[in-house]
């Protein structure tokens, strides 16, 4: 298997295809290894031998035009969808999961921690990888949307709207993204503008904005924060705080991205012990879901996402992931609706049945 990776930015009408033809991806157990290199990266949530950081390097860049004309886009937007999944028994141990994790916030050991499933779906027939990612562009023209393969990822789809770390220079940015509602009817006419968000979201990116900005500190004094509003991806609205900074050396951007990730957003607080508590009590282990993707180049631009709405392709089966941040006064079924809602993204890719 030959790694590639294609990816096109948010708004954009064209993708980049990357494709490194001679030997495999580089591995690296940190991301801090990262500092100087180039390449697209793919990064699990959790970093392990089974699952290390990879870095495509390429040795062939192409343009790849994705988007179609109006009528087209107009009808995958309508298209007919089946949205039925197949039996899995991991749905059932949501509950045990949820349990456990809400215990944990109400005895408070810890402020916030993310609770992620998967969902299992197949099609009579393979779905080429490529068709499903020219879909998700077609679908999803707001958010950053990725294929990438490799041996030893295998093969993942993602359609994201949450940037780890973007830009080139001294031009930096990245965001803090929390707190989850569903547009519904008349809403999906508008950008989720007349929605009032409930204390629990409005907590929950609070808290992801106040660890980004700790990060930061870390490594700048240079940086400004503007939020949090409410931003429209696909069918659902989020809670965003946009950060621009500086940094005074772009040769050690992965000792940045080793302090970032995995962000509140897709762990908890306290991060060291909520890491731990998901590794070893989440009945699915994530994989590449909830880490981060996209192009690493310090000398000219960065686009690094976090691996959202993602799926794991095998052939005519289809591993859909969503997570959902969990504080104290957390419901169960809301919680749960909220990963429905999300696992639509990449059901519309595999379940459209007008071409």
């Amino acid at each position: 298997m030959k790694a590639y990776a294609i990816y096109r930015l948010p708004h954009e009408d064209h993708a980049t295809l990357i494709k490194q033809s001679e030997g495999e991806p580089e591995e690296f157990l940190s991301c801090a290894e990262l500092n100087g290199r180039r390449g697209f990266v793919v990064a699990p949530f959790q970093i392990s031998e089974k699952q290390p950081v990879l870095l495509i390097c390429p040795d062939s860049v192409e343009t790849v035009e994705v988007r179609g004309e109006g009528q087209e886009v107009r009808e995958y937007a309508a298209a007919d969808i089946s949205l039925t999944s197949c039996p899995s028994p991991l749905t059932s141990f949501y509950t045990i999961d949820f349990a456990n994790f809400h215990a944990q916030l109400v005895s408070g050991t810890f402020r916030k921690i993310v609770l992620a499933r998967c969902a299992d779906e197949e099609t009579p027939e393979a779905i080429p990888p490529m068709q499903l990612f020219h879909r998700a562009c077609m679908l999803y023209p707001r958010m950053f949307i990725a294929l990438v393969n490799t041996e030893k990822s295998g093969c993942w789809l993602t359609a994201t709207p949450e940037i780890l770390l973007d830009g080139k220079a001294d031009a930096w940015r990245t965001i803090a993204l929390a707190g989850t509602m569903k547009l519904e009817g008349d809403q999906l006419n508008g950008e989720g503008e007349t929605l009032r968000w409930s204390t629990k979201n409005i907590q929950e990116q609070r808290i992801v904005a106040t660890y980004i900005t700790e990060c930061l500190e870390r490594f700048t004094g240079d940086f400004h924060e503007e939020g949090p509003r409410t931003v429209r991806a696909a069918n659902l609205v989020h809670l965003r705080s946009d950060f621009t900074f500086s940094l005074p050396d772009n040769q050690h951007l992965g000792d940045l991205l080793h302090t970032l990730h995995p962000t509140p957003a897709v762990c908890g607080l306290p991060k060291r012990e909520t890491f731990e508590f998901i590794t070893h009590n989440e009945h699915t282990p994530r994989r590449y879901y909830s880490g981060f993707m996209g192009m690493l180049d310090p000398a000219e631009e960065t686009h690094l996402y976090v691996s959202l709405r993602c799926m794991n392709i095998e052939g005519n089966q289809y591993h859909l992931y969503a997570g959902g941040g969990l504080l104290k006064d957390s419901q169960k079924e809301q919680e749960w609706q909220e990963t429905e809602a999300k696992l639509e993204t990449m059901r519309r890719c595999i379940a459209i049945k007008k071409m």
